[in-house]
């Protein structure tokens, strides 16, 4: 299974492009130490021609192009992308799906609330329908010969959905398997806690993507956010006694490679030289940027 990382930055990218904090200031200044993110999005093969993307971020057109296997051809309008995998119905990783208009018509897979709030609250799926033959199925054990498997992670409906009153899960992360080489790869951008499972649901993972949008409980409030406005959000934070990163040293996962993802613009792990940075590494946790391959 071959794994492209499209984006690694929470809603907004990095740096975003409304906010002059001192992050954002060093990635514009063009800091190697402080790289730009596009917005979180994976690509996925079996065989490296044919390619489904988990998410679709707002800045999937410049991912596509970055992306040398997912360039089109050899015909004038070939494109390897065979479809689309969604954690949750969130614009951040949904409105990608309008800038694939153009392929005709593409399986779009995600579960019963997402696709519901896609066809009600946030009409995308008849705005693309208009385009191309496109597909809406809940997911299943199966996406295009990788077995999947998902776990409901998070309740937390999108502000345009909030009225909405179908049955979650809203959010889901995925556990997804080659059966030829029996690589997995667990992707959880969005954890509002460490659920419950969650610990069985990656034992044994090659890799975890996990949520790496917050480094603290309170990082947000020299933005004009409160504490429990961020807590809102649906991100478990990196530090702290029930953050994630002590959750990950209490397991004894020494095959897994763990990776922060879907980081925000206020996370201070966004820059190298400093120390919360230092802190993940020196735990064995990875912080990926954009374009990183992995092969499982």
């Amino acid at each position: 299974m071959r794994v492209r990382l499209l984006g690694t930055a929470a809603g907004g990218g990095f740096p975003q492009w409304n906010c002059a904090c001192a992050l954002c200031a060093a990635c514009r200044a063009g800091s190697p130490d402080v790289p730009p993110r596009s917005q979180d999005c994976l690509a996925i093969s079996l065989d490296g021609k044919d390619w489904y993307l988990v998410n679709a971020s707002p800045d999937l057109r410049s991912q596509l192009l970055a992306e040398s296997a997912l360039a089109p051809g050899p015909g004038p309008r070939d494109t390897p992308l065979r479809g689309v995998l969604l954690t949750d119905a969130e614009l951040d990783h949904s409105l990608g799906l309008m800038l694939l208009r153009e392929s005709g018509g593409l399986p779009v897979w995600a579960p019963p609330a997402v696709l519901h709030a896609l066809a009600e609250r946030f009409p995308i799926r008849d705005t693309v329908g208009r385009y191309g033959d496109w597909r809406w199925e809940p997911v299943g054990s199966s996406v295009a010969g990788l077995t999947v498997t998902s776990l409901a992670v998070s309740d937390k409906r999108p502000k345009y959905a909030r009225e909405s009153t179908a049955d979650g899960p809203w959010v889901v992360a995925y556990r997804i398997e080659d059966p030829a080489t029996g690589g997995v790869l667990v992707y959880a951008p969005c954890l509002a806690t460490w659920p419950t499972g969650f610990d069985e649901f990656v034992a044994g993972a090659d890799c975890v993507l996990l949520d790496g949008t917050f480094h603290s409980a309170g990082e947000m409030t020299g933005t004009g956010t409160s504490t429990a406005a961020q807590h809102a959000m649906g991100h478990v934070p990196i530090d702290g006694p029930d953050g994630s990163l002590a959750r990950i040293r209490s397991l004894e996962s020494p095959g897994t490679r763990w990776m922060y993802t879907h980081l925000n613009n206020t996370n201070p792990v966004l820059d190298r030289r400093s120390p919360e940075y230092r802190q993940v590494v020196e735990a064995g946790v990875e912080v990926p940027t954009d374009g990183t391959s992995l092969n499982l």
